[in-house]
């Protein structure tokens, strides 16, 4: 069987959910500066949470800081959001690319985060606004964390095509 886009897509969120049983369930409530005795996949959860709440209240600077400087964030799909982003600055162009898509309505809901070694799993819910239409969708984010900083981001929409539609909309 060929291994296509949607295929691979669907193979590693897959993975990603089933290995939950040997991974750690890490609490929304871990912070980024636990005692020392926690264990490195406790520590990149916790670095990686900590980067959602920042986003949440709005404060950029701390969110971009859990990135790393040279950052490969993914954005699959068709719509005018997908493609590669390669740093600081093309992360943060992105930012503001959809906020200003979503009238700032763009919200990320974290339900539950799974981390083994620097591998962090981030299952949430994404919900904006747009061109008087309401969207919301289930997520999977994937992130890889190296020396205390995210390096690699890999989403995966719950239905692309409802994504791309809703983003490409004109306003």
């Amino acid at each position: 069987m060929t291994e296509t886009p949607l295929r691979r897509t669907a193979s590693l969120a897959v993975a990603a959910l089933f290995c939950a049983e040997t991974a750690l369930w890490c609490d929304r409530s871990l912070a980024a500066d636990a005692p020392a005795q926690i264990s490195a996949a406790e520590a990149n959860a916790a670095r990686i949470v900590s980067g959602y709440d920042a986003f949440g209240r709005g404060d950029i600077d701390a969110a971009m800081a859990v990135f790393a400087d040279d950052i490969l964030w993914h954005v699959p799909g068709r719509g005018p959001l997908s493609r590669d982003y390669h740093n600081h600055a093309e992360v943060l162009d992105f930012f503001e690319h959809f906020m200003k898509l979503s009238n700032g309505t763009f919200r990320v809901k974290v339900d539950k985060v799974l981390a083994k070694d620097n591998l962090v799993v981030v299952l949430c819910t994404e919900s904006a606004q747009r061109a008087g239409r309401s969207w919301s969708s289930p997520q999977v984010h994937v992130w890889t964390v190296k020396d205390g900083h995210a390096t690699v981001f890999w989403q995966y929409q719950g239905d692309q095509q409802a994504e791309d539609e809703f983003w490409s909309a004109p306003k």
